[in-house]
């Protein structure tokens, strides 16, 4: 976990303060507390077949590569660990005589997902000698496929729950305000798009929704409102059933698992809640699996 942390701090797209003052904060405060925290929360969701993200990233890749019926091949690559994007590229190099395309899993663009993940590949693929076959292709925040995805999972949800819900609170992860800001506010657009998408999928009215951020990290002001506080806000306001997505990540994880479902749950119930639903990713959707697959379409 420490090995990972450090990596994923240290990308300058993730925390761009500058390195004569990140790095002396990140070695001498962070590595030093924040791993066995982390990996706490990664035991309490941890299943048989270990990290959730893992399995279901193996997973979308064994029914992708099942709808390429043998016209294109299919792999993983990870922007941080294993297996990294150097060596996916570097053996790709020797197996792979056409064009390579990279897809990051996240459909609403910022630098601190897609562009980092596609930066990286890029430098990969030039170490690997293949960076003139390198394709970049990411799905479009309101893919048809993935919003059918999403709607798919909340009918399930819902049935599973055995009853409605008041209100609707479409959580994606958070980026510093200053960041959205100096990319034109690209993220919050493509995040509404979503909402929008999603929202009309089911039919749900827009004034029983809130859109929220989670995952904040740092002292820094991040995107508003914090999915936190509406959860400990929203039976305040006399709503004590709701129901949370989180569409910004494909693959069930920690964020999903951990902090909705077991954090969020409990605050929730215990600022005067009584119903939460968590509806659950679109890694295993076949509407997701196929619009990932039309992306190799052509």
């Amino acid at each position: 976990m420490r090995e990972f942390l450090d990596e994923f701090l240290s990308d300058p797209a993730v925390v761009d303060w500058p390195g004569w003052i990140w790095r002396p904060i990140l070695q001498g405060i962070v590595l030093r507390k924040r791993p066995s925290r982390v990996a706490e929360q990664y035991e309490s969701i941890w299943s048989p077949a270990g990290s959730p993200l893992r399995a279901e990233t193996d997973m979308i890749v064994a029914q992708v590569r099942v709808r390429s019926a043998g016209r294109f091949g299919v792999s993983a690559a990870y922007r941080y660990g294993e297996p990294s994007l150097d060596r996916v590229m570097r053996r790709l190099a020797h197996e792979c005589a056409g064009p390579v395309l990279v897809s990051p899993l996240f459909p609403q663009r910022t630098e601190a997902t897609t562009g980092t993940a596609f930066r990286r590949a890029h430098e990969a693929a030039d170490g690997a000698g293949i960076a003139d076959r390198l394709v970049d292709r990411l799905m479009q925040p309101d893919d048809p496929g993935y919003v059918r995805a999403m709607a798919a999972q909340w009918h399930h949800a819902l049935r599973d729950a055995g009853r409605g819900v008041e209100h609707l609170v479409v959580s994606f992860h958070g980026i510093p305000l200053r960041y959205d800001r100096r990319e034109g506010g690209t993220y919050t657009r493509d995040c509404e798009v979503t909402t929008r998408a999603f929202l009309a999928a089911i039919d749900w009215p827009r004034e029983r929704t809130t859109l929220a951020y989670q995952s904040k990290f740092g002292p820094e002001p991040w995107l508003k409102p914090a999915t936190a506080e509406v959860l400990d806000e929203l039976p305040r306001r006399g709503i004590r059933s709701i129901a949370v997505i989180t569409p910004g990540f494909l693959t069930e994880g920690l964020e999903t698992i951990e902090e909705i479902g077991i954090r969020g749950r409990e605050s929730f119930l215990a600022a005067g809640g009584e119903h939460f639903v968590r509806v659950g990713s679109v890694a295993s959707d076949p509407a997701y699996l196929d619009a990932v697959a039309a992306l190799a379409a052509d």
